[in-house]
């Protein structure tokens, strides 16, 4: 049997037998982006990218949607998107995939003339210690993160009453891979984080994304909330902007958006792999998403 779209998910969202409010809205999200594929006549199925079983040649189109696990299997999940590429178109395509993958991808964008939130780059095996990089860099309260990595994996705030607290887990952690450490943003707490949803290059919707009382992360797995927002023209151009700072334009994009700590609008991060798109709170950006595809692929 061979398909025009398969949407590409993790075993949990196959065909799960017992769900919650999580797991429900990760279907729905997907449900609504393959009912749009399918109203414009186009063959679709579901399945786990990591499905041993599958012929991933009987696919004309692979697309990223819920592979939400491939950062936990970072190395097997490269392998793969090595191999089936050769057979199989990907969306977005896999190099862009694997520059994204990476958060070194930043400098790019910022070197596109787009404003990014700064960061300084750790290399896997450095020996150097949380203070010193901070002496050394002047920066007070920071964020640290691995460079590939989502969901707020090894997310840290940092500040000088907890340095000493985090070294040996940093020790431990810098041995396995890059991490990038960035000034705290402080306007993330009041004004939170915005997500501007691009569907081949031009502007879709926004969501608002706030962290609970207490916390600075935004995702909703960690407590956060999201809440229906109506973008300036100014955060709608660099949104596209942002997008254009990729060597192809993505199909779809997620550009995350805050105000630094000068007040003015920054990237934080470009979504181009697997991003969270909000359909359920925009319907009509499944079928901007499936006609974006249609037309590149199929017309």
């Amino acid at each position: 049997m061979s398909y025009d779209v398969t949407i590409l998910t993790e075993n949990q969202y196959v065909n799960p037998t017992d769900t919650n409010w999580y797991v429900d809205q990760v279907l729905l999200e997907d449900r609504l982006v393959q009912e749009a594929l399918e109203r414009l006549g186009l063959k679709v199925t579901k399945k786990d990218w990591a499905d041993p079983n599958f012929d991933w040649s009987s696919s004309k189109t692979l697309l990223f949607r819920s592979t939400w696990d491939y950062f936990h299997r970072f190395n097997e999940f490269k392998h793969w998107l090595n191999r089936i590429s050769k057979t199989t178109q990907l969306i977005n395509p896999a190099a862009q995939i694997l520059w994204n993958m990476d958060k070194h991808y930043l400098q790019d964008v910022a070197e596109q003339g787009v404003n990014t939130v700064e960061g300084h780059y750790i290399k896997r095996g450095s020996k150097t210690t949380l203070a010193e990089l901070h002496q050394k860099l002047g920066w007070n309260e920071t964020v640290i993160k691995p460079t590939v990595s989502g969901a707020a994996r090894h997310t840290y705030r940092l500040n000088p009453n907890n340095y000493a607290a985090h070294e040996t887990l940093f020790a431990e952690l810098i041995q396995a891979e890059d991490f990038i450490l960035q000034p705290f943003q402080k306007n993330v707490l009041t004004k939170g984080e915005v997500s501007h949803v691009i569907i081949h290059g031009k502007y879709s919707h926004s969501i608002l994304k706030l962290a609970k009382e207490g916390d600075y992360r935004v995702q909703d797995d960690h407590g956060g909330t999201t809440h229906a927002y109506s973008a300036s023209s100014a955060e709608i151009a660099f949104a596209e902007k942002g997008t254009r700072a990729c060597k192809t334009l993505p199909i779809y994009a997620r550009v995350d958006a805050i105000w630094d700590n000068n007040n003015e609008l920054a990237l934080i991060e470009l979504e181009l792999i697997e991003p969270e798109l909000w359909f359920r709170e925009n319907s009509a950006a499944a079928d901007k998403l499936a006609v974006a595809i249609h037309s590149e692929y199929f017309g």
